[in-house]
């Protein structure tokens, strides 16, 4: 082996420095998937440190595109907007849903119940 290849422990320790969020939970997440049976290290790390650039790329995108600027501040609002109003987040929605009031959810609900009312000619 030669003097300049670092050997395997100085690169495990290296790449765990290189990422914020707990490569243990990621495994967690990862294992409750009943299609997983075995997890590559190499995998993990690179789920992890993928994971964690996309929390960023929302985060700065979620930032950027609302309110917070003014503010410096970032919050669920902001990021419930990013996923409806960017295509990119758009699978989010079901996720980070715009939060509404409980009498606007109900009043809603009676709408769509009425329409369905109206729509059926049993009634």
């Amino acid at each position: 082996m030669s003097q300049n290849t670092p050997d395997k422990d100085d690169q495990s320790s290296t790449n765990k420095k290189a990422i914020s969020l707990p490569i243990s939970r990621v495994r967690l997440i990862m294992k409750s998937s009943p299609d997983v049976s075995c997890i590559n290290q190499d995998a993990l790390f690179l789920t992890t440190k993928a994971t964690e650039l996309f929390v960023q790329h929302l985060a700065v995108a979620s930032f950027n595109n609302g309110p917070g600027k003014e503010t410096n501040s970032l919050c669920y609002t902001d990021l419930a907007n990013a996923a409806e109003e960017t295509e990119t987040f758009h699978f989010l929605t079901d996720i980070l849903p715009k939060k509404i009031f409980a009498r606007d959810y109900l009043q809603s609900l009676e709408q769509m119940q009425e329409n369905d009312n109206d729509d059926d000619p049993d009634f």
